[in-house]
């Protein structure tokens, strides 16, 4: 028998909290490193996110800021905890075994690239593509992926 859809209850803030962040370290160190081999600069592609708020300023700055890397941080961290959330409902909606769920982190990784740059406005698009190669953005993805399973895997050891 199915659960009723996942409410707003304690346990998936958590759970979306966890995987989220994770998931946001994660490729954010993946971007950092991405941007250091192919623009020389690690932080341009962590900055260009921020220009939701500063425009295309955002993604032209290359060096460590509050003004542009933090915000730009904290932007992808935000959109992280979204897909997390989406991601994290699934998983209570449906428990499954490890391998599914890893399939589950790997398809919302994927629905959220596709949405980034397909439906997203230019100005609300991750920006790294500025910086870094189709390549390296699909590297970003996968670690984003990754790192939702290993949140939620690292929930599901600690709570044995």
């Amino acid at each position: 028998m199915p659960m009723p859809p996942a409410r707003l209850n304690p346990s998936w803030i958590a759970r979306t909290n966890l995987s989220g962040t994770v998931a946001a370290v994660l490729s954010s160190v993946v971007v950092a490193a991405c941007s250091a081999c192919e623009a020389r600069a690690p932080l341009a592609g962590v900055n260009a996110a921020s220009q939701w708020f500063w425009g295309r300023r955002a993604k032209r700055h290359v060096g460590p800021s509050w003004r542009y890397t933090a915000v730009g941080y904290v932007v992808h961290h935000f959109s992280s905890l979204l897909w997390a959330g989406i991601y994290e409902a699934w998983c209570l909606r449906r428990p499954a075994p490890a391998r599914v769920s890893a399939a589950r982190a790997a398809t919302v990784a994927m629905a959220a690239c596709a949405v980034d740059y397909t439906i997203t406005p230019p100005r609300f698009r991750p920006g790294f593509e500025r910086h870094i190669s189709r390549t390296s953005i699909a590297a970003v993805y996968v670690a984003f992926g990754v790192g939702l399973f290993a949140g939620a895997a690292a929930r599901r050891r600690h709570v044995r």
